[in-house]
């Protein structure tokens, strides 16, 4: 049976750590019929984590992703991790979103980990509501998140609904629409509520606050604004239509709050994500480039499932039973279990041999999944998080996700000659499922290096290799993964000559590198449009500079932000093999880097310390100490958040000192911020 796509959200849950992302999600289900019984984070029993550490750990380690209804709604939701080592995994899933849940404690409001899930959104314009969870909590302010919100992130917000008391004396909502007083009923688990009219004691506060939902609504809508400046009457259908035009053109944020723990302000939640959040055919036209033989052609897909088909992967999971579980979120046209599909990027083709609709943990077997809907496809065999799923009528690339670049490695080996295969194998596995987790052999050395995004995150995979993959392997001390680049602007020519079973193999390139942006990458480009020299022969050069990337300049870190250009291809019809012009590329940018005033880079951290306002001196003086930076400071009801900057060479250990100093009560979380000059190159004193 065809979904309608008018009827359905693809949405997303994003929080900082323990705001309550998959408490929420865990309600929604449990409203929505989707599951029989609440589970809990803490008693290791949450649907959405599914996972064995996450149950252990009682924190959210991968996107989970899950189908539900709400009345005629069909609802694809992702509960995406609060940890900023898992940031990859809610930059993915954002990606594919139409809308999302921003989840704020009412205790604290504005946290590091929000700031960072709201700047994402921001970068995929992913239109947001609000939920302020824990208003039961002491400390709980429903007015003060709306308004931290408002200055932290320079938008618009609309309160929905305002509390009937807050912290201990939280009973229940106003919702400002219907003008109605709902409580939840505790003794069945909040599925039953009492709707009332706006008590005596009450009505003042809510009229206030709907005169100001009115007026903000109708500040963003001409016809709203219309019938407000005449003195008309507003009805609530109008309102309702003007709110939901506003959320998704992000012309503001509407709040809804409760506590999601005890089963209070869900349902209303609900409706909100069914009646603001847009649909498929409610957001912009997914860009993509139209891949011709001899350029790139800018193009629109709109959601269409009569056009051709066309998808885009975003995670990658793995099942000891099915094998890779691709995570597909479909843009155009449809596609059919046991069909063939073409994989646009790498120019292969690929078989679905299922297709699943998601339910966290189990999956429910479907013939076809059509544009707007997301699914999982069982028995693609290449298929990476970020390629693009098409067919040769269309084969439009996608725009890719960017994934930060790993700043930690450790050395692992594995126990005895037996295991490494099977430790080989694993890291294959996971590096295919998480982009930011690589692992490569050090040259000199020819240790196993495995490289992430913080010591959560490589805990989390080597705990996985030993107990999911039964890998036995010993684990070195975490190390910080530098980067080499350049600065300055060369030009080099460079000739590769070799005989090779009595034949001979040339190659030459004239090459120009230089220093790109801070934070722009690495890029490559030729000049050379020369309809002679095979189309292999090119393939070959950006494969031998792609390459020599990853392999750096003096001491084997991989590059950054490097310009490479090719400006002449010399090739001869007889001895100019594809293998003779990977080499020289490779040659090439050895040579012209080397000259290039190559500079090692260390990664820099943005870290957010949490303490008591007695112990913030000796939380400053701890990470100056440290070759640390502050950059400012907030005050919040918990305690101060003190913002710095800070090499993370310096940052081992920092966890152990930061308690000791502040007698356990501080708190702090990191992420990466830039690559920088090291001192001293590799005088690591």
């Amino acid at each position: 049976m065809a979904i309608d796509l008018k009827k359905m959200r693809n949405i997303g849950i994003m929080a900082h750590i323990d705001a309550g992302k998959t408490t929420t999600t865990e309600r929604i289900l449990y409203y929505t019929g989707k599951i029989h019984k609440i589970g809990e984070i803490d008693d290791g029993q949450a649907t959405m984590d599914f996972m064995k550490q996450e149950q252990e750990r009682g924190i959210t380690i991968a996107s989970a992703a899950i189908t539900t209804k709400w009345k005629d709604c069909t609802i694809n939701i992702i509960d995406t991790p609060g940890h900023v080592d898992f940031t990859a995994e809610v930059e993915r899933s954002l990606r594919v979103l139409d809308g999302a849940v921003a989840v704020i404690c009412a205790v604290d409001g504005v946290q590091p980990q929000t700031e960072t899930v709201w700047k994402q959104a921001d970068e995929f314009s992913v239109p947001r509501i609000c939920f302020v969870n824990k208003m039961d909590r002491i400390g709980a302010d429903f007015f003060y998140c709306l308004n931290d919100i408002k200055e932290k992130f320079g938008c618009s917000t609309i309160a929905l609904q305002i509390p009937i008391g807050q912290g201990e004396n939280f009973e229940g909502v106003i919702d400002l629409i219907r003008m109605k007083e709902i409580r939840w009923d505790m003794d069945s688990e909040g599925e039953k509520f009492q709707e009332t009219d706006v008590s005596a004691e009450h009505l003042e506060e809510a009229r206030k606050w709907r005169d100001k939902l009115i007026d903000d609504v109708a500040s963003n809508d001409d016809t709203l604004a219309e019938i407000y400046l005449e003195g008309g009457e507003i009805t609530n259908d109008m309102l309702v239509s003007a709110i939901r035009k506003g959320t998704i053109n992000r012309s503001f944020v509407p709040f809804v709050l409760g506590s999601a723990r005890h089963n209070q302000g869900v349902q209303p939640l609900i409706d909100a994500v069914v009646s603001y959040l847009p649909s498929p055919l409610d957001v912009p036209a997914a860009k993509g480039l139209h891949v011709k033989k001899d350029k790139e052609e800018p193009v629109e897909v709109p959601c269409d499932e009569k056009k051709m088909p066309l998808g885009l992967v975003f995670k990658i999971q793995q099942d000891r039973e099915m094998g890779a579980l691709s995570f597909v979120r479909v843009y155009s046209g449809k596609f059919t279990a046991g069909s063939q599909i073409l994989n646009v990027g790498k120019k292969k083709r690929e078989r679905i041999n299922k297709i699943l609709r998601v339910n966290a943990k189990s999956m429910e077997p479907i013939d076809s999944v059509t544009a707007g809907d997301i699914a999982v496809f069982v028995g693609l065999k290449i298929s990476q998080t970020s390629d693009t799923l098409g067919s040769e009528g269309m084969p439009v690339l996608l725009e890719s996700v960017k994934f930060p670049e790993p700043v930690i490695s450790i050395a692992i080996e594995p126990e005895t000659l037996s295991d490494k295969d099977k430790l080989v194998d694993t890291l294959a596995v996971l590096s295919r499922e998480d982009p930011t987790f690589t692992s490569h052999e050090d040259a000199e050395t020819g240790q196993l290096i495995i490289s992430g995004m913080g010591e959560l995150h490589l805990d989390v995979l080597v705990t996985r290799m030993k107990e999911d993959f039964g890998v036995k392997a010993n684990v070195g001390a975490p190390q910080v993964t530098y980067r080499e680049s350049i600065t300055a602007e060369l030009s080099e020519s460079t000739v590769w000559e070799k005989n090779l079973a009595g034949k001979d193999n040339t190659a030459g390139l004239t090459v120009t590198v230089r220093p790109n942006e801070q934070g722009a990458g690495n890029t490559y480009s030729c000049d050379v449009h020369d309809n002679s020299i095979p189309e292999e022969i090119y393939d070959a050069i950006r494969a031998g500079f792609e390459g020599a990337f990853a392999a750096g300049i003096q001491y084997g870190y991989p590059c950054v932000d490097i310009g490479v250009t090719v400006t002449k291809i010399d090739y001869n019809e007889m001895t100019g093999t594809p293998f003779a012009f990977t080499a020289c590329a490779a040659q090439a940018f050895d040579e012209a880097t080397r000259k290039a005033q190559p500079e090692l880079l260390e990664p820099v951290m943005n870290v957010d310390i949490l303490c008591p306002t007695e112990f913030v001196g000796d939380a400053i003086s701890q990470i100056i100490q440290r070759g640390g930076q502050v950059s400012g400071q907030d005050s919040k009801s918990s305690g101060e958040i003190v913002h710095c900057t800070a090499p993370m060479a310096k940052m081992f250990g920092f966890s152990t000192n930061l308690r000791s100093v502040t007698q356990g009560r501080a708190s702090f979380s990191m992420e990466f911020s830039h690559f920088q000059k090291k001192p001293g190159g590799l005088n690591f004193n």
